[in-house]
């Protein structure tokens, strides 16, 4: 089964929590405090392992969550920081932010890699807070919390050269005889139902990947046929191949079909029209694809080069390959998406969301006021409220952001309800 569109959720891990320790050997006077870091938690990272060719494992297994950080200890010792979470992913595969759609990773190579979820930093000990003013703090960290999202994979086929056409139309055929690939071939429509992909070589030993898309019909950019479900992998390819039945056996106009195929490439991807199309008119050994050919090149002029081929007796095939071959040697590879890549070429092309502001309020329908914001809330999970010093701390840094000023510009008063998250708090002046 050909799988190229999942959804999957991804967690990086916690980090380990901080410790609350003091030396208590007999020979150390006034030990002090010694409570270890957390460790850091794993990172969530997506792979490319070339031997893959579906998303299908992704349809059995759709959470991916790291391990967390080990905890901090005692005599100062730090937690083990967690290894990184591995997920083997195929070549060609897009990953974006199910919220914002933002692409995160455009992973093409074999062995190249992209952190998709960052695991959380471990908790401080209290060792780490001893002051001259407060030499034995009971005070320590929890540990970060991992990033967590639901994000989309999309398979997008490695080929340089996709064929496109209506159904039937021989694209099935043409693959098969100009390369080793058997796709399935029938006198039926539909019959290809997932991409094949078949490597080529020209006589003078140039070589490149070929892939059969299943059949496009019009309103395929909207979902119609099997269009949405496959016109995506012709935005890999750098060379489209558009065949078309020139002996019009199937009812159609040849030059219908081939303003209809491009009118469909153009409303699903503006950016289709800027890669170099070679026509290839199919079926020539059929009767009245003679007339229908001459007819097509008076509609079309001479701006399109037009090859007649007879894909089952493999007839004309050789300038076809030739022009292909031609054409890759001087067409660049098309950029997928506007996203920032570093400078390496073994790096992945991947970014963040930036992070909200420090904290938002709102108004529950009770009257109490909620508490919202990526800063505010990691800062309430990793305080440690069991203990008094953690509870102080927490309370100014509060302050220090500014939360008490905004409440009671809000018109927050003295016995006021604050939520955040799923805890209750009373506003005191």
């Amino acid at each position: 089964m050909f799988v190229d569109h999942v959804k999957i959720y991804v967690k990086g891990g916690d980090g380990g929590d901080g410790m609350v320790a003091f030396r208590r050997e007999k020979y150390v006077p006034n030990g002090g405090p010694a409570g270890g870091d957390g460790g850091n938690g794993g990172n969530v990272v997506f792979q490319v392992e070339e031997g893959l060719r579906t998303l299908m494992d992704f349809r059995y297994q759709r959470h991916f969550k790291a391990d967390r950080g080990e905890h901090g200890m005692s005599k100062g010792m730090h937690g083990k920081n967690s290894e990184d979470f591995v997920v083997k992913v195929p070549p060609g595969t897009v990953v974006m932010n199910e919220e914002t759609g933002a692409v995160i990773a455009d992973l093409v190579e074999h062995g190249q890699t992209a952190i998709i979820a960052r695991g959380g930093r471990g908790g401080r000990g209290n060792s780490r807070f001893a002051t001259p003013a407060n030499p034995a703090p009971e005070l320590a960290e929890k540990g970060e919390p991992g990033q967590e999202l639901n994000v989309i994979l999309e398979l997008k086929v490695l080929a340089d050269v996709g064929l496109v056409g209506f159904p039937s139309v021989g694209k099935s055929t043409l693959l098969s005889v100009v390369s080793a690939a058997k796709p399935k071939i029938g006198a039926y429509h539909f019959t290809t139902i997932v991409p094949n992909l078949g490597m080529v070589e020209t006589e003078d030993g140039r070589s490149f990947a070929m892939a059969d898309l299943p059949g496009l019909i019009e309103g395929a950019h909207q979902g119609v046929g099997l269009g949405m479900q496959f016109l995506r992998h012709i935005e890999r390819t750098r060379v489209i191949v558009h065949v078309i039945d020139m002996s019009g056996m199937e009812g159609r106009d040849p030059y219908e079909d081939y303003l209809t195929i491009n009118e469909e490439l153009k409303q699903y991807n503006l950016r289709l029209t800027e890669r170099p199309q070679i026509v290839v008119a199919n079926k020539m050994d059929m009767p009245d694809a003679e007339e229908n050919l001459a007819v097509f090149k008076e509609k079309v002029g001479d701006s399109v080069k037009v090859y007649p081929v007879s894909a089952i007796s493999r007839q004309g095939l050789k300038p076809v390959l030739f022009e292909i071959a031609d054409l890759l040697e001087v067409t660049p590879h098309f950029e997928l998406h506007d996203v920032v890549a570093e400078d390496s070429d073994a790096t992945v092309l991947y970014k963040h969301e930036k992070k909200g502001e420090d904290f938002e309020i709102t108004r529950d329908d009770d009257g109490a006021y909620v508490l919202s914001g990526y800063s505010i809330e990691r800062l309430f999970k990793m305080t440690d409220f069991s203990r008094e010093d953690g509870v102080r701390r927490f309370a100014r840094q509060l302050r220090g952001m500014g939360v008490d000023e905004a409440l009671r510009e809000r018109g927050a008063k003295d016995g006021d309800i604050v939520r955040l998250l799923e805890f209750e708090f009373e506003f005191i002046e």
